[in-house]
């Protein structure tokens, strides 16, 4: 995953957060969206100033996007004494690194591990000297009516704390209070973005570039994530049967969705000019997966080219996907399978968005005696 590397240091005679990584279009366009953040030529970093909430407000904008380090010393200091001042006890420091080491074990996501540490450390400092032993629900109460609201952190980061104190308390040891009575906030109900078939068609044949276009084809005809076409190898396809086994997926687990017969002849052709070794698509290195950043770059530059004024993300396509499915009569059991959802419903969202039923309903003002009522204004 790429990395954020954090440090501190001096700018114009002001301490800093330095923020150092690898060139990527997509943490670049994150940074310039910060407010104040600057870019420092003679360090090559970008530098922000040292205020409160900053590091949550920064794990908040890259989540998905890279990993925050802050192991070395510099960026220790930075975040511990200078910023966070993290006032934890030393038995919850052991409690935390016996928690990291319990989700390593459990095989949890870097992404994840990094979150809910992060969110319990910030989540103890705030209510330091209070300590796990000591911890009640009223704590919880109030560093999210005096702390997340005020900062107008989001709904994701305060169910992010919810979640690692339950997984915490559950898998560690028992509290003074009842673990189940915390309450997540209330859920938002934001509908999936969903395109037409003309705007996906549009899309996915705006490409001159062989390449580009059959990995956006193979996002939208299987219903993939990005980290699912990335991660594909050329075995995971087969051809005879006309399926492509997509493996670990989101929740580790495997699942088998088909390929349109056309789209297997294309890939075909794709493997024989390409020649892949180990990823199904590879960068300009060979044996070096394709990078995420880039592929995304690629839907932006097809969006463009077909005049489409949406601002797509490649999450678009699978959205578009699971809709059009549901729309043509496929039955929304089987779409849960296809997506690998977990319950039902997750999937029965798109019921929502589908204008298949929606398009026959009549409104009831199309009932109403409209010309009478004209007749007699005039």
């Amino acid at each position: 995953m790429k990395k954020v590397t954090i440090k501190t240091g001096t700018i114009d005679d002001k301490e800093r957060i330095l923020l150092f990584y690898e060139f990527d279009r997509e943490i670049m366009s994150v940074m310039k969206s910060i407010k104040g953040a600057r870019w420092c030529p003679t360090n090559r970093c970008w530098h922000i100033a040292i205020k409160k909430g900053w590091f949550e407000s920064l794990d908040e904008k890259l989540s998905g996007i890279c990993h925050l380090d802050i192991s070395d010393p510099e960026a220790s200091l930075c975040a511990d004494e200078k910023r966070l001042s993290r006032k934890i006890a030393e038995e919850d420091r052991v409690i935390l690194k016996e928690f990291k080491d319990w989700m390593l074990h459990k095989r949890y996501s870097d992404s994840t591990i990094d979150r809910y540490t992060v969110a319990l450390e910030i989540f103890l400092d705030y209510i330091s000297p209070i300590t796990t032993e000591e911890l009640k629900e009223e704590h919880v109460v109030s560093y999210v009516t005096e702390y997340i609201i005020p900062n107008q952190l989001s709904f994701a980061f305060q169910n992010q704390l919810i979640s690692s104190l339950k997984l915490l308390f559950s898998s560690m040891f028992r509290t003074v209070f009842e673990i189940q009575l915390l309450k997540r906030p209330r859920p938002e109900k934001r509908l999936p973005q969903v395109l037409s078939e003309q705007e996906v068609a549009d899309i996915l044949y705006a490409h001159s570039n062989f390449k580009h276009s059959i990995m956006l084809r193979l996002i939208y005809a299987c219903g993939l994530r990005r980290s699912e076409i990335l991660n594909l190898k050329p075995g995971d396809i087969n051809s005879e049967r006309g399926i492509l086994h997509i493996r670990m997926a989101k929740g580790k687990k495997d699942r088998i969705v088909g390929i349109p017969s056309s789209l297997i002849e294309e890939l075909r052709d794709y493997y024989r000019l390409y020649k892949p070794q180990f990823w199904l698509f590879e960068g300009q290195t060979k044996g070096m997966r394709y990078s995420a950043t880039s592929l995304s770059d690629v839907l932006k530059s097809a969006v463009k080219k077909a005049n489409i004024k949406k601002p797509v993300t490649l999450h678009w396509l699978r959205h578009s996907y699971a809709t059009h499915l549901l729309e043509h009569g496929t039955d929304l059991r089987n779409i849960q399978e296809l997506l690998g959802h977990a319950s039902s419903k997750t999937t029965e969202i798109y019921t929502h968005v589908s204008t298949k039923t929606l398009a026959n309903i009549r409104s009831p003002f199309e009932y109403l005696n409209k010309r009478d009522n004209l007749d007699k204004n005039l």
